[in-house]
């Protein structure tokens, strides 16, 4: 009830602002044409300028939609889908069909460690928005510039480093239900956020931020933790959890010379409880004390970040950083004793560990001319992986492994304009590690401007994945299992190939402005890494180098702007071959699936309001699923996942110049909660899943947000 409160006092706060008249700064006319982007670039330039394609969230675009994190904000973006997992909290990630092994999530072009390795398998649901300027997307291999795991492409998260004010203090609150389900403490989503930035003088800049979510989890038909009946209702759905993050920056900027520290500690808390419950029946007594075996793990990140830039011999351009990162996942195992709420029997302990050194260097300008532009980098990694996610589930402690990996790269790539329209961008890297052979990488790029609308773009670059933890290092042995990993896997190696033609269109003396996009796409891997039977009696299973992945598609994204209206509309087939040498009787014919996508908004400049809605639309998907024919054989059959929708709507209203903001919205309209499938194999003891989990349903969302400014 107090939200249908809130909700309420927002919809007066709509009608009494019909007598404002204030300019709207937040408004959908105002549109930047020359937005400056960095990712993947030599040096940062327009967008327009750039060789390699780079597609753009802005600050409005993330605001407008108010997600509670990064997995939020991209959920409607093409070719790039978001699957949670109910039973962990986490959530998988896929950009062109392969999983997040496969791309790199960068923050200011460093990539971000998780409990599987630095920079790919992020969870995008650890990462906070609060403090994100825009966000840079690069589709393609990118392991020129970025090296290992770049294979289909790159999220760069680029934060805020600067402010035109002396003082800013940004207050947020957040409030959501969960489906139908809310409740102050204990259901829905309650979300708050403090940040303060200061212009301590004109060259330093610093800025603390504090944000805590807290998912109560879905609780569906399930009752909870204090549930005490033996009948499977005890616990969630979905997971609840508790995410705290705490973020600080240092900036120095004084002419040439730039230097910024940011540092983020991120502490999630999961709470698993057993929906088995033990009676424990005392006959003695004639009495019950009814208990479960609960867990809680509890994720913690520690970000640091050191960054200079500047200009050293006149004329080249350095960009240097230094980071150290490390998250750790702790376990805690209990007895609960339902009725008296109380633990016992507590075993904690660290279970898993990554940390990791990581620098990046680069010198621009080393050749400079007015056609040619040179630039060298280099990246050191040293990664250092303890603890095995599958010995766990046996005994905690037991079966660990530490391993370290080194990577020592090199890499240079240079803009040459050979026309006044006609750029290209060669580029190489060698790659020096502990455990793997040297690895070479290419690229080139091209661009063509064919006249002053028109712009074509060519990208083929490779990338290599290289084999994670588990894959290596997995010792997961008994009398009823043998899983191994293989320390001689070699990486993956991956080329891409992208082809992007954009017309820019103004009509109506400049108010109506068009973008239109039409790209193709293929993207390729060999050596594949599979689990496969290597010996039948006793069955043992090990990892090799044996599959192989092919990816063909053409999308189109548009954008239209026209007054105070702003509409973005795409389309995307891609046709998915999986090669299965692993299994000989396997089909490597090419499914195809086809996405659709639109974002609209619409500003009442009398209202100082902007309407927003968010669309997604993923068709039938199909993969070729090993079965038992009715001769008893195996064979390949082709499996199916149903088409689904999602959709957002938003409602931003700003007061008082912009110092006080509510947005009002509804998430997934079309209350998704699952899609039937028969597109997965059963595992070795449970059958294939029939449904895969998506949302919780229909959820509403009251997001107040206060702006002071000195």
């Amino acid at each position: 009830m107090k939200l249908v409160t809130i909700v309420f006092i927002f919809l007066l706060s709509i009608s009494s602002a019909f007598s404002q008249n204030e300019a709207l700064k937040d408004t959908t006319n105002v549109e930047k044409l020359k937005e400056v982007v960095i990712t993947g670039q030599i040096s940062p330039q327009s967008v327009e300028k750039s060789v390699v394609e780079v597609k753009v969230i802005t600050r409005k675009d993330i605001e407008r939609q108010a997600g509670n994190n990064l997995a939020d904000v991209l959920n409607s973006t093409l070719n790039l889908n978001i699957t949670p997992n109910t039973s962990t909290g986490k959530s998988g990630v896929s950009l062109f069909g392969l999983d997040s092994q496969y791309f790199k999530v960068l923050i200011d072009n460093i990539p971000i460690i998780n409990e599987e390795g630095i920079g790919n398998n992020t969870d995008l649901t650890l990462i906070n928005i609060d403090d994100i300027e825009r966000i840079e997307i690069v589709e393609g291999a990118m392991g020129v510039q970025y090296g290992a795991n770049a294979v289909s492409g790159i999220i760069n998260i680029v934060t805020k480093k600067s402010s035109r004010n002396d003082w800013d203090i940004t207050i947020n609150l957040q409030e959501e239900t969960v489906g139908k389900e809310y409740e102050w403490f204990d259901k829905g989503r309650h979300i708050q956020s403090l940040k303060v930035g200061h212009n301590l003088s004109e060259s330093i800049y610093a800025n603390l931020a504090y944000t805590r979510n807290d998912f109560g989890g879905f609780w569906d038909e399930k009752q909870g933790k204090n549930y005490d009946q033996n009948d499977g209702l005890r616990g969630h759905e979905w997971l609840p959890k508790l995410q705290q993050n705490t973020k600080a920056l240092f900036s120095y900027k004084k002419n040439h010379f730039n230097i910024f520290y940011r540092f983020d500690y991120l502490n999630e808390d999961i709470e698993r409880y057993d929906e088995n419950v033990d009676i424990n029946e005392n006959p003695a007594t004639n009495t019950t004390d009814p208990i479960a075996q609960d867990e809680i793990y509890t994720n913690k990140r520690f970000y640091h970040h050191l960054n200079s830039a500047g200009n050293i011999f006149k004329n080249i351009a350095y960009n240097i950083s230094l980071s150290y990162q490390r998250q750790t996942k702790d376990l805690e195992r209990y007895t609960y004793r339902i009725r008296k709420q109380e633990k016992q029997n507590i075993e904690k302990g660290e279970y898993q560990s990554r940390s990791a050194f990581f620098s990046r260097g680069t010198f621009s300008n080393i050749v400079k001319t007015s056609f040619v532009n040179l630039q060298a980098g280099y990246e050191v990694l040293n990664e250092k992986g303890r603890g095995s996610s599958i010995a766990v589930i046996i005994e905690p402690g037991s079966n660990e492994v530490t391993q370290n990996l080194d990577n020592y790269d090199f890499f240079a790539s240079s803009e040459i304009q050979l026309t006044k329209r006609f750029f290209i961008r060669p580029g190489a890297r060698i790659s020096f590690t502990n455990l793997f052979e040297n690895q070479y990488i290419g690229s080139l790029s091209v661009k063509q401007t064919i006249s002053d609308d028109w712009e074509l773009r060519a990208i083929v670059g490779s990338a290599n994945r290289t084999p994670n933890y588990d894959e290596l290092y997995t010792y997961f042995v008994d009398v009823n299992h043998d899983v191994q990993g293989n320390p001689d896997l070699n990486p993956e190696k991956g080329i891409s190939a992208f082809i992007h033609v954009k017309k820019r269109t103004s009509l109506l003396d400049g108010s109506l402005r068009l973008k239109n996009k039409l790209s193709l796409n293929y993207l390729g891997l060999k050596d594949r890494i599979e689990l496969i039977v290597v010996q039948q009696n006793p069955l043992a299973f090990q990892y090799n180098n044996i599959d192989s992945y092919k990816a063909i598609g053409a999308f189109s994204e548009n954008d239209i702007y026209y007054k105070d209206f702003k509409g973005q509309i795409g389309a995307s087939v891609q046709g998915i071959s999986k090669i299965l040498d692993s299994n000989t009787n396997s089909n490597d014919d090419f499914l195809f699936n086809l996405q659709l996508n639109a974002n609209v908004a619409y500003t009442l400049q009398k209202w100082n309001t902007t309407f927003s809605a968010f669309f997604k639309y993923i068709g039938k998907q199909q993969q070729f699923v090993e079965k038992t024919n009715a001769e008893n054989n195996q064979e390949f059959v082709t499996g199916e996942t149903d088409a689904y929708s999602w959709m957002d709507l938003t409602v931003k209203k700003s007061f008082f110049n912009e110092k006080l903001v509510t947005t009002l919205g509804a998430r997934n309209l079309f209350d998704v909660t699952s899609v039937n499938t028969t597109a997965f194999e059963g595992g070795a003891h449970n059958g294939p899943p029939a449904q895969i989990p998506l949302g919780y349903g229909r959820s509403y969302f009251l997001k107040l947000t206060y702006n002071l400014t000195l």
